[in-house]
């Protein structure tokens, strides 16, 4: 029996030919498939062959699974030629006589190893024009490099534009493809999201404007737009997400179809457009992070040491094919982040927060802490807010619960919600602040600042951590403090994971009604739980007085939950109702759920708030709500 393995760390391929009956995987000497690797357990699967019909047994408890699918122990699985079996870092599949191994998630690993591997290639060859280019201007890459001063930036473009011209005739066919393939893909994403904007030109400029040629310019250009012409796209600013996925699924068969028309000339330039945005990027820009920065699609981006960059695309984390040359690398675009905001990284402070100037939230951690190398967190900033209308279209509210939430909001209801990270509670903390009317005073505090809201009168304030000698720190906490003597409306927190706490809920219970933040919890009791935890890191005070204060601060509490294919939803509205007499502990009632098995639709429990009459008689909401 022939068999296709990839070891997914190394990317390694090769085919191999085993006989018996059954077969045994795993990292002892008598398996028949020998993985080396410490999370293989010495027997740990086994395939056996019953007619024409193969099956699949998960010997131990250390995982495997076939076709996206868990083998649980005793229950063997039925393995179809080019199902890809995933064990630890491994991936095999069974070989079709005749010599495939079969069509669908083998095929498209092997695409993406492949992909690695040329991606893998560039990033060396350009790694060696980037030390060509250090080398004649007798630089650092960890050199701070003005790019006000146009003398040096020319300088820089022209020794760019001369090495390139020397060194560009090295790169074979297959790697001037995988170019084409890289920086049109860039392109029509930038294409996908200029059309959707409504703009007429693209922010998507590359650095190095030396290297343009017109014609050719122009040529790129009207082979990007007829792409994407080609794609069933709605080009709308709510739906941008969707035509990106789209897009996204389409590229790599629309590239096929056309690379036939783009011919040996435009691919030379295309590969020298490539390497010379990415050079420039590493010199003036944020390396391999500018691109992803510039897509819509990525909502998250994970760097872990200088060799692995991951992002998040529709909730999903995934790996990307971009590194950075080397830890210098990496160390200078941190700096060059973080550097502006007047902050600084190093042994002896060696985590900070900052943000980008588009407001993307930015978290790096270096060592002695982090002991892979340098770590950096970038949560982009939505240039896009979302409505309560695409919430409902994600399914991640109802259109019943939709409209209960916004008659709380309308109604001045103090509100908090909860959910683990990444849960979605910033984007529905947002979405329900739009709701507030448009005559009332709000005040935002924030870590760092992400609301949109579309109110006139907005004041948005940030928190400030202690410069390098110490001083000048103002927390949250300060800051809803100082908040209560701006005569507010509306206090909004955009989240409270200290002693705030204790403030935030003492405006709630002296006339600042319809109040929102947002807290770290995993469901609706935690969260009460978690609250008085902040409140006794600013008082000790009986939890008997913490609690009585949470009661009659807190009206809803809105549970999110993040599912692994990367939906997030809401999964509880529950009212804060009073302190249980038997247990002491805050009771709270849920008004709306989600429902099992789907996890859908979130259904009215049966229970309804003790304020429903009050937001009824207002006009805030319909009695059908509850039904």
């Amino acid at each position: 029996m022939e068999f296709w393995l990839h070891d997914n760390s190394t990317n390694e391929r090769q085919t191999l030919q085993v006989d018996g009956n059954p077969i045994v995987i795993g990292r002892g000497d008598d398996s028949q498939i020998v993985l080396h690797g410490p999370f293989v357990a010495r027997q740990h699967a086994r395939i056996s062959q019953k007619g024409n019909q193969f099956y699949i047994e998960n010997l131990g408890r250390s995982g495997t699974r076939v076709a996206n699918r868990e083998v649980l122990i005793g229950h063997p699985v039925r393995l179809e030629f080019g199902d890809e079996i995933q064990i630890a870092q491994f991936s095999l599949a069974v070989i079709r006589p005749g010599g495939t191994a079969g069509t669908g998630a083998l095929e498209s690993t092997d695409m993406a190893a492949r992909r690695h591997q040329l991606q893998q290639r560039l990033m060396d060859f350009e790694q060696l024009i980037h030390g060509e280019l250090l080398e004649r201007l007798d630089l650092r890459a960890t050199a701070a490099i003005n790019k006000s001063d146009k003398e040096f930036v020319d300088q820089v473009l022209s020794n760019l534009e001369q090495i390139l011209t020397q060194r560009c005739s090295e790169l074979d066919e297959e790697l001037i493809v995988h170019s084409c393939h890289t920086h049109l893909h860039r392109l029509i994403i930038a294409e996908v999201v200029r059309q959707s904007q409504g703009r007429f030109t693209t922010d998507y400029q590359p650095a190095d404007q030396r290297l343009l040629d017109a014609q050719r310019e122009k040529a790129i250009a009207e082979l990007v737009v007829s792409m994407v012409d080609m794609l069933p796209l709605l080009f709308d600013p709510a739906t941008v997400s969707e035509d990106l996925a789209v897009a996204e699924e389409a590229y790599d068969d629309l590239f096929t179809q056309m690379l036939g028309s783009i011919t040996t000339p435009l691919r030379q330039y295309i590969v020298r457009r490539t390497v010379s945005k990415d050079i420039a990027d590493i010199m003036f820009g944020l390396g391999p992070l500018q691109d992803l920065l510039e897509m819509a699609n990525v909502s998250e981006i994970m760097v872990v040491g200088k060799d692995r960059i991951y992002v998040e695309k529709n909730g999903v984390i995934q790996p990307t094919t971009r590194s950075f040359f080397s830890e210098e690398v990496l160390t200078s675009v941190i700096e060059r982040i973080i550097t502006p905001t007047g902050r600084r990284v190093d042994h002896s402070t060696p985590i900070v927060d900052a943000r980008l100037p588009d407001g993307s939230r930015v978290n790096v951690i270096i060592s002695p802490l982090s002991l892979v190398g340098p770590c950096m967190t970038i949560r982009k900033f939505g240039w896009i807010p979302f409505t309560i209308d695409d919430l409902i279209d994600r399914d991640m509210i109802s259109t019943q619960c939709a409209q209960f939430l916004q008659g709380c909001v309308v109604a001045r209801m103090n509100i908090l919600i909860s959910g683990g990270t990444g849960s979605g509670k910033t984007t529905l903390l947002n979405t329900l602040s739009a709701y507030a009317r448009p005559g009332e005073r709000i005040v935002t505090i924030e870590e760092s600042a992400e609301l949109q809201l579309p109110q006139p009168h907005v004041v948005s304030l940030e928190s400030r951590p202690a410069n390098t000698e110490g001083r000048g720190e103002y927390t949250i906490r300060d800051l809803v403090r100082n908040v209560l003597r701006m005569r507010p409306d509306r206090i909004i927190i955009g989240e409270v994971r200290g002693p705030e706490a204790l403030d935030m809920l003492q405006a709630m219970n002296t006339g600042h009604d319809g109040s929102l933040s947002t807290l770290h919890a995993n469901a609706p009791r935690e969260a009460m739980q978690r609250l008085e935890t902040l409140v006794l890191m600013a008082v000790d005070i009986p939890v008997r007085a913490i609690r009585e204060q949470i009661v009659a601060a807190i009206d809803v509490v809105v549970q999110l939950q993040r599912f692994p294919n990367g939906a997030r939803r809401i999964s509880h509205i529950s009212e804060i109702t009073e302190i249980d007499r038997d247990t002491g502990e805050i009771r709270h009632e849920d008004i709306f759920t989600l429902q099992a098995p789907d996890q859908k639709r979130l259904r009215h429990t049966g229970y309804i708030p003790t304020f429903a009459n009050e937001l009824v008689n207002k006009q805030q909401i319909d009695v059908d709500v509850f039904l």
